[in-house]
């Protein structure tokens, strides 16, 4: 006989979101957490210090004025990293100022130099908040360059890497390129050439194809047909001859061909650190290409582009967004770096690399223009590590187990 009391019904266990399950996985990865951590306080200092530390021009329409009149009021920041003060150079940290020597308006907000004085009495403190958001923009605008070139190349490797270019692709290219050189480099005598170049470029492909089925061309042109290398080896080939080169390097040599900006920079440094997320979403896609869910979106008759934005990217994301993270990082380092040897982003902006380059003169008189942006450096990378690492045992359902 069955006993009521066995047959209680017990409810089950709510289920947990996808984003909740990361978030408790993430928080059992105390590491990774602490790196969340720093990098959420690193990127609350640095959009603060933007704003602290910039000059704010008010227009007429901002005053309540005539806006036909021509005038503007520049507001000072709250803290200024390009004040000189030459009576204070060399101040020790958490230092108060000498007011007697000092204008009203050299006098540090927070009535003490946080972090010093430089060899010009410049306010270290203010100087590092402004660093902390050039750092900050650098690092994801470079990393936001290298992952889109890195998802469309290998997108495009992983998705048709099957194909073969052909002679008539090749000639396309030829003739296009030919005509952009001629009218960028502009060479008047040819300048009418080079946008016949470009034109014939363009509307080259499509009279191919007309031409090809309308007309029987003689057979030496057959040669344009000919199926010469596949867009995954050209690729991929192109991959393995950028990373032989070292990137630091080539980044110097680029930088110092360049005029000296903080655009500049983040460009270079994007357009050399693509190919890891290259590789990471060419193997993705050879790996979702064959699964079931693309073979029945494509016997449905959804279109490629369908298929690869919506199918495909988002289930190849997750590796290329531990690499970002990564790459930050690196993309931090290679700026201070660069700003170390004199090559970053000009004065009088201030940067961490800046900092440490102009306290290395004076390491044993004033060890802390040395050691506060070196350790900052420090503490920033190892964050993006570690939040980095923890992201990818998240995002990766084998390693899940581990927590």
């Amino acid at each position: 006989m069955i006993n009521n009391k066995d047959l209680t019904f017990t409810p089950p266990a709510p289920r947990r979101s996808r984003l909740h399950e990361s978030w408790l996985l993430l928080k059992g990865n105390k590491m990774a957490f602490v790196g969340l951590v720093i990098f959420a306080l690193f990127s609350v200092t640095a959009i603060t210090g933007f704003f602290l530390t910039s000059r704010i021009q008010l227009g007429p329409e901002l005053l309540g004025i005539n806006i036909h009149m021509k005038i503007a009021i520049v507001s000072e920041p709250v803290f200024d990293p390009a004040k000189v003060r030459l009576q204070e150079k060399l101040r020790p940290p958490l230092s108060r100022p000498n007011i007697e020597t000092l204008r009203a308006e050299e006098i540090p907000r927070l009535g003490i130099y946080l972090f010093g004085t430089d060899d010009l009495g410049r306010d270290v403190f203010a100087r590092m908040m402004q660093g902390a958001w050039v750092s900050l923009s650098v690092g994801f605008v470079a990393v936001g360059i290298s992952v889109i070139i890195g998802i469309i190349l290998g997108g495009i490797a992983g998705y048709y890497g099957q194909n073969h270019i052909r002679g008539n692709h090749i000639l396309f290219l030829v003739i296009l390129h030919s005509g952009l050189i001629l009218l960028l480099l502009w060479v008047r005598p040819l300048w009418v050439a080079s946008l016949g170049g470009i034109l014939w470029g363009l509307i080259f492909p499509v009279y191919w194809i007309k031409a090809w089925k309308r007309w029987h061309l003689p057979k030496w042109l057959g040669i344009l047909r000919k199926e010469t290398i596949s867009i995954d080896t050209l690729i991929m080939r192109f991959v393995d001859i950028m990373l032989c080169f070292p990137s630091f390097f080539l980044i110097l040599t680029v930088v110092a061909l360049l005029p000296a900006s903080i655009y500049n920079i983040m460009i270079v440094i994007g357009l050399t650190s693509w190919m890891g997320a290259t590789r990471f979403v060419r193997a993705e896609f050879l790996s979702l290409r064959e699964q079931d869910f693309v073979t029945a979106a494509r016997a449905l008759g959804v279109n490629d582009r369908r298929i690869i934005f919506r199918h495909m990217i988002p289930n190849a994301i997750a590796p290329v967004l531990v690499s970002a993270t990564i790459g930050i990082a690196t993309a931090i380092l290679t700026e201070a770096g660069l700003s170390f040897l004199g090559f970053g982003v000009p004065p009088p902006d201030a940067t961490w690399g800046n900092i440490l380059s102009d306290g290395k003169r004076f390491i044993f008189d004033a060890p802390w223009l040395t050691f506060i942006p070196g350790i900052a450096i420090l503490i920033v990378v190892l964050s993006f590590n570690l939040f980095g690492e923890g992201l990818r045992d998240i995002l990766n359902p084998k390693l899940r187990e581990r927590y």
